[in-house]
């Protein structure tokens, strides 16, 4: 018997592959497959089991209900109504990356209003970007690297990378506000800015619906458009900064 239910509180692959192991350690399931961007699990039973007994056996964190045809019908009753809602609901869930920028931006525009340095604010916006942004990384490190490696090619490549990337940018963040090595965090930006782009336009041109991984995993994120935008702004900086610093000279 294939039952299929919907379950919520999954934010990463982590979560998904943490979910599915519960179900199928689960005495009397045969098969278990969990999908993220569903946010559904198909799962075979050799004998039914009771909804409360598949919520026990699943971290709390995570809800499970029965998918009913009622539930299907309702949410695709009307497509005008299910589009403008899903635009109403991006806005929303892009709301704190759009607070969060402005803070930043107001932040780096005080600390050089008195002199009113062109240079000085871009240092700052950059690096005052990655101390935030590597901040909120970190407080959810643990479901970020499956996250990330679902749109970044070099994190699908290299496990690894996922993990160290939010101290990456915290080091980033440090250089580009102690004026340390400028020249260095400029061409690591470009580089690492510029793989990540690349995976979200593919994401992006395949349509796939997947979490943003650029607050981290705390702040649930769609990847939309917006992601490009905050990367080509930091991409564009770095490129004028690094030009002007070799005209200068």
């Amino acid at each position: 018997m294939t039952y299929t239910y919907h379950i919520t509180g999954m934010t990463c692959n982590g979560c998904r592959s943490h979910v599915e192991k519960q179900l199928r350690d689960i005495s009397g399931i045969s098969h278990a497959t969990v999908n993220l961007e569903k946010a559904e699990a198909i799962i075979e039973m050799q004998t039914p089991i009771s909804l409360k007994e598949l919520q026990a056996s699943i971290a709390s964190k995570y809800k499970i209900t029965t998918k009913t045809k009622a539930a299907e019908k309702k949410v695709s009753s009307s497509n005008t109504t299910v589009i403008n809602n899903t635009e109403k609901t991006s806005i929303q869930q892009l709301y704190p990356l759009f607070l969060i920028l402005s803070y930043i931006t107001v932040a780096a525009v005080l600390l050089n209003r008195k002199t009113g340095d062109v240079s000085g604010f871009m240092l700052d916006f950059m690096g005052l970007f990655y101390i935030v942004f590597s901040f909120f990384k970190i407080l959810g490190l643990q479901g970020f690297p499956d996250s990330f490696k679902m749109y970044d090619p070099l994190a699908k490549v290299i496990p690894a990378y996922g993990w160290i990337y939010p101290f990456i940018e915290t080091a980033l963040g440090l250089c580009f506000l102690m004026r340390f090595e400028i020249t260095t965090a400029l061409i690591t930006t470009i580089i690492i800015l510029g793989i990540t782009t690349i995976g979200v336009a593919k994401t992006l041109l395949d349509k796939k619906t997947i979490q943003c991984a650029c607050l981290g995993t705390v702040l649930k994120l769609p990847m939309t458009k917006a992601t490009i935008i905050e990367n080509t702004i930091m991409l564009v900086m770095a490129f004028w900064m690094l030009s002007s610093y070799y005209l200068d000279r």
